[in-house]
């Protein structure tokens, strides 16, 4: 009796589907760029008084950070092959931590900078351990992502409500809300720190080893565990940086708004998801195109702000968000790559090396 291994090879540096993928992403990330450029163009003609001038533009500037950074958080974990439905709730959860801890510290005289930073960083941990329990879930007790994240969103939720009785948090430091207000060369701060994130976030998927465990473990599972690679470290590691960068969206969330609630940007997921799916993030794993994403928040926002300038009702900018999200969709579906998707999120993943077949004969 002989026993033989079925492993999927690694793909050469220069050639195979890695190389095939890393090609698309950029095709895709130019192609977002031109969209981008023909969307300002054409908003910019069917409304000149209002669209294009510097006010209009400072106001999608101060929009885009927020869901752009959940955009970044569900990509990041799509990218592994799994999808975190949490985000909002986490971000929520976050900020209002954030809020709770800078007020009672501003009330104990400590000075205004201190109390915000430490919010911030009570905010960013806040977050982390979010992302650990749905890591947890997922690659530890093997629950579909999609419905361990789905019930931690209720639960991250329903605490936020315990933690606030439903009531807003007012009274931030002036330190977080100069943050929604402040700009630099016209440009909102926030927009600058959004453009640093997805900086950093492009150069860990695409130059240091987590990033490129985490697109392996999308892309093939297989190969994954054929190279030694633990992927229930490699998913604990997603998931928490999922929910640092949904985090950071809350302090920003808060920081706009002058609050902190528990049902703040309801709407925000399937913007998200439709964001990191429009900027070329593969659904079924294995890319990760951060820049497109970042691009691609800009799309939907400058869509939005036209339709606003317009008089188009809201309702009828959901209609094309939705039928934006179905369109790519479609697309990824002929292109063979949404079904192992599907099947990836609902069902359990496998513990490590358990996804290497062997056949007796």
């Amino acid at each position: 009796m002989t026993t033989e291994r079925t492993v999927e090879r690694p793909a050469g540096r220069l050639s195979g589907p890695g190389f095939r993928r890393a090609v698309d992403s950029a095709g895709h990330t130019g192609n977002l760029g031109i969209l981008l450029v023909v969307v300002i163009i054409v908003f910019s003609l069917l409304n000149p008084s209002i669209f294009p001038t510097a006010l209009n533009l400072q106001s999608i500037g101060y929009a885009v950070p927020e869901v752009g950074l959940l955009a970044l958080a569900v990509a990041i974990t799509m990218s592994s092959g799994g999808i975190d439905l949490s985000i909002v709730a986490t971000a929520n959860l976050a900020a209002l931590a954030m809020a709770t801890t800078s007020i009672a510290l501003l009330q104990s005289g400590a000075p205004d900078p201190t109390a915000a930073v430490a919010g911030i960083a009570v905010a960013v941990v806040v977050g982390l351990v979010c992302g650990l329990v749905n890591g947890l879930l997922v690659s530890r007790l093997r629950i579909a992502p999609i419905l361990a994240t789905l019930a931690t969103m209720t639960v991250f939720t329903g605490a936020a409500l315990v933690l606030t009785r439903g009531e807003p948090v007012y009274g931030l430091p002036d330190t977080i809300l100069d943050l929604g207000i402040a700009t630099i060369a016209i440009v909102p701060v926030t927009f600058w720190l959004f453009v640093l994130a997805v900086a950093l976030l492009w150069a860990v998927m695409n130059r240091t080893g987590l990033g490129l465990r985490i697109i392996l473990v999308g892309a093939s599972p297989e190969a994954a565990d054929y190279t030694g690679i633990r992927r229930s470290r490699v998913l604990l590691s997603t998931y928490a940086t999922s929910g640092a960068v949904a985090a950071i969206a809350g302090v920003m969330m808060s920081a706009r708004s002058a609050s902190a609630t528990a049902d703040y940007g309801s709407s925000y997921l399937l913007l998200a998801i439709t964001i990191a799916v429009l900027g070329g993030t593969n659904p079924t794993g294995g890319r990760a195109p951060i820049v497109g994403v970042g691009i691609g928040a800009l799309v939907l926002q400058c869509i939005s702000s036209g339709f606003n300038g317009l008089q188009i009702s809201p309702y009828i900018y959901q209609i094309v968000q939705g039928l934006i999200l179905v369109v790519v969709l479609v697309l990824e579906v002929r292109r063979g790559r949404l079904t192992r998707w599907i099947k990836g999120i609902t069902t359990r993943p496998s513990r490590d090396g358990e996804a290497l077949r062997t056949e007796s004969r």
